[in-house]
């Protein structure tokens, strides 16, 4: 008899939750939904599930669905947003072990800065930082910075999408994203491990025949290097990105670790056979990229089903809920049939339809549930999230010499 493969588990933090009535819950805080308190409970609470990481949404504009037509102005859900690398940095020495994935735009944000946050983090959080590569394609989001236009996907554009096809300066966005997430990872590399030296009685702080420049030209941006950061503790942190069609599943080809994808209950060998052909296309080569799938979920409580409480949120809203990735309203006994039932992932993350109620239900029952069937850990390792993730833990430097 085989042994059960472990389940790679993580959470999406957005706000109060992923369903726009969420802040309205009892439970909520929406008094402090903007305090540092608010965001380390959540994580204390997603590292007493055991749970590999959290993802912390971002955007350069208002949250919104962008499946639904809203009112931008609309008044009635959570309309402003915290920084999501900030809100990592702020839970880096209030965790121990939780790998810190926070959102950064590519489309407006340089290359240089998003190398620094990321490394800084990895060494305050002792090598549990990732990042999930984001691009833009908002007119609003561009009108912030005034630095370039960005026409936006049009009615036309969406349906030409929905087929697999995109107007060329989308195209240009997630090319530009690729490139951005290589000269991070080029910047990463500029230091070699044991580049600084400390030497007090020789004036030396650090060996300057390792550092590198990095003297990447490409049609967007040209970058020279080295960091002004020294190689955190991962050497590479994680870099996510989440994909839904064949464009984006070649932008985390080219450029992640692991991609979060959003299958249905039925078509999940569809996506991962979409995936590997992206990633052939691309000629990625060496570590595989991992597959997350991504569900919503509304877990059962003492006091009200799943399915119960997304109708009565529904309610408030207004209007159904409508998402990318599966809606999962029941028990925590069936949302681990439905993860066992998945066959070829890497591993999931969850979306909590309201944080505060349903990361507690994922950590107090969920994953028990998980731990009887013997498919989750019962402890951390003492490991980088690398490590936890299974990806290569000890990654040199590109720049630096090769082993004898």
């Amino acid at each position: 008899m085989s042994t059960p493969r472990p389940v790679h588990l993580g959470v999406a933090l957005d706000g109060a939750g992923w369903h726009p009535a969420a802040w309205r819950e009892p439970n909520s805080r929406p008094h402090e939904l903007f305090s540092g308190t608010y965001w380390t409970d959540l994580a204390a609470t997603a590292q007493r599930g055991l749970l590999d990481f959290v993802t912390i949404e971002d955007s350069l504009a208002v949250p919104g669905n962008p499946y639904v037509a809203e009112d931008p102005d609309a008044v009635d859900r959570v309309r402003a947003r915290l920084d999501a690398h900030l809100i990592a940095a702020r839970l880096a020495p209030r965790t121990q072990h939780l790998g810190l994935i926070p959102t950064i735009t590519t489309t407006h944000t340089e290359p240089f800065h998003v190398s620094k946050a990321l490394a800084t983090l990895d060494h305050t959080s002792h090598g549990r930082a990732g990042w999930q590569v984001k691009v833009s394609s908002s007119t609003r989001e561009a009108a912030h910075f005034g630095r370039r236009d960005v026409p936006g996907l049009d009615t036309r554009d969406r349906q030409a999408l929905a087929k697999g096809e995109l107007p060329e300066f989308a195209v240009d966005l997630f090319d530009e994203a690729a490139d951005v997430a290589e000269v991070v990872r080029r910047l990463w590399d500029s230091w070699e491990d044991d580049a600084e030296i400390r030497d007090v009685e020789t004036r030396r702080f650090i060996d300057r025949d390792k550092l590198h420049y990095v003297d990447f030209e490409g049609r967007f941006f040209s970058v020279r290097g080295p960091s002004i950061t020294p190689r955190s503790p991962q050497g590479q942190p994680v870099v996510t990105a989440l994909a839904h069609r064949d464009i984006a599943y070649e932008l985390a080809a080219r450029a992640a670790d692991l991609v979060f994808v959003t299958p249905t209950e039925n078509d999940g060998p569809t996506v991962l056979s979409e995936v590997a052909s992206a990633a052939d296309r691309v000629g990625r080569s060496g570590e595989p990229l991992r597959v997350y799938a991504d569900v919503l979920v509304f877990l059962d409580t003492a006091g009200e089903s799943g399915a119960d409480r997304l109708r009565r949120l529904d309610d408030l809203a207004g209007r159904e809920l409508v998402s990318d990735a599966t809606v999962f309203t029941g028990s925590a006994t069936e949302l681990a049939d439905l993860l066992e039932s998945w066959q070829g992932f890497d591993g999931f993350r969850l979306r909590p339809g309201v944080a505060v109620d349903d990361l507690d239900a994922v950590a107090t029952a969920l994953v028990p549930e998980l731990q009887r069937r013997g498919l989750f850990r019962t402890e951390y390792p003492e490991t980088s999230l690398r490590g936890l993730l299974g990806l290569p833990a000890d990654i040199p430097s590109r720049y630096g010499t090769p082993a004898a």
